[in-house]
């Protein structure tokens, strides 16, 4: 049987040009950001962006895409518990 959830999910993708732009698509949401650290929801779980300098240049979150300049140190993916707990603290939900 087909998991009916992965049916209305976006797809994923993220490319980054010689560390300094980057595009992804697939995000729900914009948790934080700040010059150097970026908090993103995407359809693949958290995702925490860090570096510096950073800025967010473009964000349609109808389509689901945003566009990031700057210095990228990392990237690093958390699971989300399906965003369920609004009363949840930020930690709380990236670090499920």
């Amino acid at each position: 049987m087909e998991d009916l959830g992965s049916i209305n999910k976006r797809s994923h993708k993220l490319m980054l040009t010689n560390r300094r732009t980057c595009t992804i698509s697939g995000v729900n949401d914009v948790l934080s950001f700040d010059v150097s650290e970026i908090i993103l929801e995407t359809d693949q779980g958290m995702l925490m962006i860090k570096g510096s300098e950073m800025h967010v240049s473009r964000l349609t979150l109808d389509k689901g895409e945003v566009d990031l300049d700057g210095k990228i140190d990392s990237f690093t993916y958390s699971e989300t518990g399906g965003y369920q707990g609004k009363n949840e603290s930020l930690l709380q939900r990236l670090f499920k």
